[in-house]
């Protein structure tokens, strides 16, 4: 059985939920603090034993390659001002290969793992969304190459969120969840509150089988008239096993507005260097917005 050593970030989307911020920066490089969130989901993989790394990109995401390559002209300006911690920050962001590819059509994340094709071959690979950071001692793609290991099939990474939120996602019907690792019946792109077989929602993280790719090739079109990957796991889950698996960690929904100042926030908290600042600056927010209202 081939190991897992290749995973694709899409990051061609246009993240609209963030205009006018996004209109000429990717939202992949919105800053947590001050760390590109995409940096986040590179680091995750790298920490998972992955040796190769494709981006699809699409229009308007070169600062993301520049991110990721050298800045010697930057480097060589903190070394002479003697800023060595900001220099090794700097020169950390280029020290691993990437490899990128062009989405040219927003056709949906179906089609951005299509676009990957040639680069994963006939080897199973993981994908990994930005929209998700994912903490964990153990790294979540990491526990999912595990399970990867030990069944030989699929394997997509899962987690109870509020049904009134099930909407969103896409959703797994487990056949069983007396275990973390479950045989899912049928998977649904986002489904109604009424219509979700579970809670289960498909959170970012996935090891696939290279098999994925001929259903791809059809490139038959789904909700939101986009060719949705839920889709097709379906249609892969009919002829060979494809298993959800919740993993552990504490997710952080940056996709979304409340989710980024959640994320940003408590990052900052957990910083030494800025905790007591922000606290006292939490404080002083709330006391002014309490007088206002009052």
């Amino acid at each position: 059985m081939k190991t897992v050593k290749k995973v694709i970030i899409p990051a061609a989307g246009l993240g609209t939920r963030f205009l006018p911020a996004t209109k000429a920066m990717p939202k992949e490089m919105l800053p947590i603090v001050d760390m590109p969130t995409i940096q986040y989901i590179v680091e995750e993989a790298i920490a998972s034993g992955i040796e190769d790394i494709i981006i699809v990109t699409g229009k308007g995401k070169r600062a993301i390659e520049d991110h990721f390559d050298n800045a010697l002209e930057l480097e060589e300006n903190l070394m002479q001002k003697e800023k060595y911690d900001l220099l090794e920050k700097v020169k950390e962001s280029a020290a691993v290969d990437i490899h990128y590819i062009r989405q040219k059509e927003p056709l949906g994340l179906g089609h951005a793992i299509w676009c990957a094709r040639n680069f994963i071959g006939d080897e199973p690979f993981g994908v990994l969304l930005g929209d998700d950071i994912i903490r964990n001692d153990k790294p979540a793609l990491k526990q999912l190459i595990e399970q990867y290991e030990a069944t030989g099939s699929s394997v997509i990474g899962v987690q109870e969120v509020p049904h009134e939120d099930i909407h969103r996602y896409g959703v797994i019907d487990p056949i069983t969840t007396d275990s973390a690792l479950m045989k899912v019946r049928n998977f649904v792109e986002k489904p109604s509150q009424e219509e979700a077989p579970s809670d289960f929602a498909i959170v970012g993280r996935y090891v696939l089988t290279p098999e994925i790719f001929k259903i791809l090739d059809q490139k038959e079109v789904g909700k939101g008239g986009e060719i949705q990957l839920t889709d097709a796991i379906e249609k892969l889950n009919a002829t060979q096993d494809v298993y959800g698996y919740a993993f552990e960690g504490r997710r952080f929904d940056v996709g979304e507005k409340l989710g980024f100042i959640e994320t940003t926030m408590t990052f900052a908290l957990e910083r030494d260097d800025l905790k007591d600042d922000v606290l006292e600056m939490m404080e002083r927010l709330l006391a002014t917005y309490k007088s206002k209202v009052n």
